[in-house]
């Protein structure tokens, strides 16, 4: 039963990261003085919801391996947009 929940538990805890990158992404305003700021946190967010969907990789299942896979291309989608900035 530990098993399961940890399990869920690393996958949820990748899933809030992800979510959090992208939210963070998309308000982003390139006209604002604050913009190379929003740039460093979307790459920290990004870099840090990685980390999550690495971990929790080691122990999903495979539908879960399969949403950590295409979060995991979303976030070199980002990655790759705020590079170019």
């Amino acid at each position: 039963m530990q098993d399961k929940y940890d399990k869920r538990r690393a996958f949820q805890e990748a899933q809030n990261q992800y979510k959090q990158a992208i939210d963070t992404f998309q308000g982003m305003e390139p006209n604002s003085p604050g913009y190379g700021n929003e740039l460093k946190h979307v790459k920290q967010e990004a870099n840090e919801a990685y980390q999550q969907i690495q971990t929790a990789l080691t122990t999903a299942s495979e539908h879960q391996r399969v949403q950590l896979e295409q979060f995991e291309k979303d976030l070199q989608g980002i990655i790759q947009a705020v590079n170019e900035e």
